[in-house]
């Protein structure tokens, strides 16, 4: 008797019945944890009819295996209802869908920077239809009141707050797609039956809503006679296993068939990159992927200085863009973008970013590499310098290269080098970066990107180490052991009742060897600055000038002036960040994103 059954089922009859408890998880299972990006991203999969993969479920009812079972999050009201069946692999794909679909309720998810956000889902009916648009980017998400702004909230970009803007804006709820006739009858209603308005409903509707409702799933079915200890067998395997084939793994069987070994010649472009510190966990899809954003923005450019005005070919390094990569397209252009990993390498480092730890955006790379292979030695002119490194810290602080990045990509590539070669407009990702002063206290560790961003600027006036008196560059960063290390020290701070969150933000932190961090130990900074000017040799004026370097006011520190300093440096090093972005920061600005901050990191020393 074979122990599973597979078959094929309806999206909406399955998210039925996890809205009425017939499907429901085991209790063991971990929560729902997908972000916006990925419930967008699914969102886009079903509108496209892609497969999002099949989901394995589990009769109940074998009472050797009685587990204790839970609601899908987001369902309410099921008083107690008995499952019918259990899901054991697919909970994050059909949350999200269901929350997104059938709840009706605004979706509590997070972004991509840790932040708790709330989400109604929408499809961009006009771009949605657009044969030249790539579907995945009509799906988007709007806060909980439906309003997007800008200018810190003067200007009012989208108002879907009511279903007349929804009808008016032509932007359609998500959450309609599985009740989508009371919707459509109201929308005609609103465009007062025009023809041209019911032509676009029918055609988003064939395109779009019979797409959602046409949505099969495989399902396996693990039937109820199998044993427990193959249930919790199969749970762990569908969990943690299964590796999907990269790109790179497939462009290998590509190529192959025209005698070209991939593998190979990537383990060429390893050796290539190993002097650099920076490139260190650079992959290879990283170098397919700007490889793939040059090849496309070269194609773009002949077409136009051929004249071509229609059908011009468009920049992108998407995963399908990638795929079509020719051989003969890497092997043209894959020794320009080997150079642009290495020369971006080498401006980080100028720019006081010394290893792949530090880097704060590795998807960033892509980009600047692209770039850099374009302009060659036009990069040595120090205005260009100063202005890819002005993009680089708007997207670094903007935090705009955390994910969902193939867009920005395409557009950065072309509006930097216009912006560099022929000063043209600033590029949208100097634009849309924003940064809060109130940002800086939720940097913790370098699992932000602004946080290692901060770092890099804090080395910008040559500091020099507390007990050694040596300047910190590339050399001393290295041979000195130099690392980000706490001003105030936690212990002292503990027994002073200053809270975490103050004393654990990059404005309590400052670069310095292992050496000088042990002196420190966790005495207040009266003590041992005493001991460290003591070791140094130096004189009170040349010790306060090391401080200095550091964004310090020394006076807050032999006072042991906590606030004093907290308030003095964060106001420098918010002077640091506005002059990389070359854009003032609001000192009154919150966080423009709503959201409470989640901290899941762990202390640094």
């Amino acid at each position: 008797m074979e122990s599973f059954d597979s078959t094929k089922r309806s999206l909406y009859e399955i998210l039925k019945d996890v809205n009425s408890g017939k499907i429901q998880l085991p209790d063991f299972q971990r929560g729902w944890v997908w972000d916006d990006n990925r419930i967008k991203g699914i969102i886009a999969s079903v509108a496209k009819s892609f497969p999002i993969g099949a989901i394995m479920l589990l009769e109940t009812g074998n009472e050797n295996i009685r587990f204790k079972t839970k609601p899908i999050e987001g369902v309410v009201g099921l008083n107690g209802i008995k499952p019918e069946m259990l899901i054991l692999d697919g909970q994050q794909r059909i949350t999200s869908l269901y929350q997104a679909i059938i709840t009706n309720r605004v979706v509590h998810t997070r972004n991509s920077i840790g932040y708790e956000i709330k989400r109604w889902y929408y499809i961009d009916m006009v771009r949605a239809l657009d044969p030249d648009s790539d579907l995945e980017e009509a799906i988007f998400s709007i806060n909980e009141n439906k309003i997007i702004t800008e200018n810190f909230g003067r200007d009012v970009v989208l108002d879907l707050s009511t279903e007349e803007n929804e009808f008016k804006n032509l932007m359609y709820p998500v959450n309609k797609v599985d009740e989508y006739d009371e919707w459509r009858t109201q929308f005609i209603e609103y465009w007062d039956y025009d023809k041209d308005k019911i032509k676009f409903w029918n055609e988003f509707e064939k395109k779009i809503i019979k797409g959602f409702n046409g949505y099969n799933l495989p399902v396996i079915i693990m039937k109820k006679e199998n044993p427990k200890e193959a249930v919790c067998q199969v749970f762990e395997k569908v969990n943690t296993g299964g590796v999907s084939l990269t790109v790179f793994e497939l462009l290998t069987a590509s190529f192959a068939s025209d005698d070209f070994d991939l593998k190979s010649d990537w383990e060429s472009i390893k050796n290539e990159f190993k002097p650099y510190k920076v490139l260190i966990n650079t992959s290879n899809t990283d170098v397919i992927q700007a490889i793939t954003l040059y090849s496309t923005f070269k194609k773009r450019l002949d077409a136009i200085s051929l004249g071509v005005s229609d059908n011009i070919p468009s920049v992108s390094a998407k995963r399908k863009d990638m795929l079509n990569l020719k051989l003969e397209e890497y092997k043209r252009y894959r020794e320009d973008l080997v150079n642009g990993f290495i020369k971006a390498s080498k401006i980080l480092v100028e720019n006081h970013i010394y290893n792949a730890r530090d880097l704060p955006y590795s998807t960033q790379l892509i980009p600047m590499s692209a770039i850099l292979a374009h302009l060659k030695e036009k990069i040595d002119n120090i205005g260009n310098k100063i202005k890819l490194m002005r993009w680089f810290w708007c997207g670094v602080f903007g935090e705009l290269y955390g994910s969902a990045n193939e867009t920005r990509y395409a557009l950065d590539m072309m509006q930097v080098t216009d912006w560099i070669e022929n000063n043209s407009i600033e590029p949208k990702t100097i634009y849309d970066a924003n940064f809060s002063p109130s940002r800086l206290n939720t940097l913790r560790t370098r699992n932000s990107a602004a946080y290692k961003g901060v770092y890099a600027l804090m080395m910008d006036d040559n500091p020099s180490d507390w007990l050694s008196a040596t300047k910190i560059d590339f050399s001393t960063y290295f041979s000195e052991s130099i690392d980000i290390h706490h001003i105030f020290p936690v212990a002292w701070c503990d027994k002073n009742n200053i809270p975490r969150n103050d004393y654990d933000c990059i404005i309590n932190k400052t670069p310095l060897s292992g050496r000088t961090n042990r002196i420190v130990s966790g005495d207040a900074p009266s003590k041992y600055l005493e001991r460290l000017k003591k070791y140094a040799g130096v004189s009170d004026q040349e010790f306060n000038n090391i401080l200095v370097s550091h964004l310090l006011n020394p006076d807050f520190l032999y006072n042991d002036d906590f606030y004093g300093f907290f308030y003095n440096r964060k106001e420098q090093i918010l002077q640091k960040i506005e002059k990389a972005m070359g854009k003032q920061i609001s000192r009154e600005q919150l966080l423009e994103e709503e959201g409470t901050f989640v901290d899941n990191t762990i202390e640094e020393d």
